[in-house]
């Protein structure tokens, strides 16, 4: 694929500042002509990708997902298709669309690959790719640190969900679906999108990101352990048939509380209750690797 490309890169991704120089070059030796943006706000990606929509073919986010959600606006407003450099932690969108951890070859499917439309989520207003979630997620989300994830890595998420377990809490909601309204006590809330979230677990086995649909499950187990206990089903996208997983699928969901939850979506925290969440089919062009 020769053509303009603009790179956009978060120096504060795990990899991102050490990597910058080295993507730029093997984007080059690979035919792309590169316009560099580095935005230290996440915020200001949007607005970068409309500044250059005229003038460029493409635009490459070089990030993890928090980096992907925030520039997703302006993808989405702009229509220019997503190269993606997989340089955070997680990486669950990279996963997600079989696009490899090594920069080298992830810009040889970003010189080289093939145009695949992708389904978003969404939820008041706010788009996602992996998952949004309420509950358990959301204290994880608030204490991983940015220093854990660059010294850890994927062991981070691991390490701050055995310190929050313990004190999670249920909640009671209502979520309405399909012409259904169910109540549930809980003590997580996840609507996916995508394949993958929290690096590298399944939401379930047959997700896809491109079926039109969303999946929903919620985990009404009563102690802390018992989670523990799911951890290797939830990996492989199994929980849905594990008692204390109850699982639905939509094209629209609505999740009422008594009071307002906050709601991560694809690792940050951008939403509360009352939400509303639908999924918007073949809403953005993405570069992948060649069938």
């Amino acid at each position: 694929m020769g053509c303009r490309a603009l790179l956009l890169v978060n120096p504060n991704a795990r990899r991102g500042h050490k990597l910058l120089s080295e993507a730029i070059e093997q984007l080059q030796t690979l035919g792309l002509e590169i316009i560099e943006e580095c935005a230290e706000e996440p915020q200001h990606l949007p607005g970068l990708i409309r500044r250059y929509q005229h003038h460029v073919d493409l635009v490459i986010v070089g990030g993890g997902d928090g980096t992907l959600n925030a520039a997703v606006e302006g993808l989405v407003d702009t229509q220019l298709p997503l190269g993606i450099l997989p340089l955070g932690t997680a990486n669950d969108l990279a996963r997600t669309l079989e696009i490899p951890n090594c920069l080298t070859k992830a810009c040889e499917v970003i010189a080289t690959g093939q145009i695949r439309r992708i389904d978003l989520g969404w939820v008041n207003g706010k788009y996602f790719f992996n998952v949004a979630s309420l509950g358990l997620c959301v204290h994880i989300t608030r204490k991983l640190t940015k220093a854990a994830k660059r010294r850890w890595g994927v062991w981070a998420y691991a390490a701050t969900a055995l310190k929050v377990l313990h004190r999670a809490r249920h909640f009671k909601a209502e979520i309405r679906i399909n012409g259904e309204s169910i109540p549930v006590k809980t003590i997580q809330i996840a609507v996916g999108n995508g394949c993958y979230y929290g690096c590298g677990m399944k939401i379930v086995s047959d997700a896809a990101i491109d079926n039109k649909r969303l999946v929903l499950y919620s985990l009404e187990i009563h102690h802390w352990w018992q989670f523990v206990l799911l951890m290797f089903a939830i990996r492989q996208g199994r929980h849905n048939k594990k008692h204390g997983v109850r699982t639905l699928n939509g094209q629209e969901i609505e999740v009422h509380t008594h009071k307002p939850y906050p709601i991560n979506t694809d690792g940050e925290i951008t939403a509360y209750t009352p939400a509303r969440f639908r999924v918007i089919p073949q809403a953005l062009a993405v570069v992948v690797p060649k069938s």
